[in-house]
């Protein structure tokens, strides 16, 4: 396509796209109908994020399989309800939930959104709302429910798990 004969790779990358777009070789993407997205960048960024086996996530289930708990992944604690959580403990009826900052209104870390505010705002009181529901339900239910932000010391967090697990075993 072209050559580039930069020092770093993201230059050489930077280039290449440069002239790939002056050649008419890329087609200049759209947002598609009905979508949310403020820009083509944003939605591609929107679309990026996990909704499961995120990076605290996964550092969090690491920690509690190296200390000798099992767990299901991504599962309903509760059948008929259609909520799921990060990691259950099914027989000790315990359900952890991580939550991201910026998805779930950190009161620390959340930073609203600039573009499409009343979007954004809505969306996190909502899920917010959602989380608090799902809470109650579980606890209703009989369930421990722990909730960990993703910036919560991971070891930490792996502890107190691991504490409740092994005092609601039944």
């Amino acid at each position: 396509m072209c050559e580039v004969e930069f020092d770093a790779r993201g230059k050489n990358l930077t280039e290449a796209w440069r002239q790939a777009r002056l050649k008419g070789l890329l087609a200049d993407e759209v947002l598609p109908p009905g979508s949310k997205a403020s820009s083509v960048e944003v939605r591609a960024s929107m679309r990026g994020n996990r909704g499961k086996d995120t990076r605290p996530e996964l550092m969090l289930r690491s920690l509690l399989h190296r200390r000798g708990l099992r767990y299901r992944v991504d599962a309903r604690p509760i059948a008929d309800v259609r909520r799921r959580a990060d990691v259950v403990f099914p027989g000790n009826r315990v359900a952890v939930f991580v939550d991201g900052c910026f998805w779930h209104g950190c009161p620390e870390h959340h930073r609203p959104a600039t573009k499409n505010a009343d979007f954004w705002r809505e969306k996190i009181d909502g899920n917010k709302s959602r989380d608090v529901e799902t809470t109650r339900t579980l606890t209703d239910a009989g369930w421990t429910v722990i909730r960990v932000w993703e910036h919560d010391d991971v070891e930490q967090a792996a502890t107190q798990i691991e504490e409740t697990v092994r005092r609601t075993r039944l």
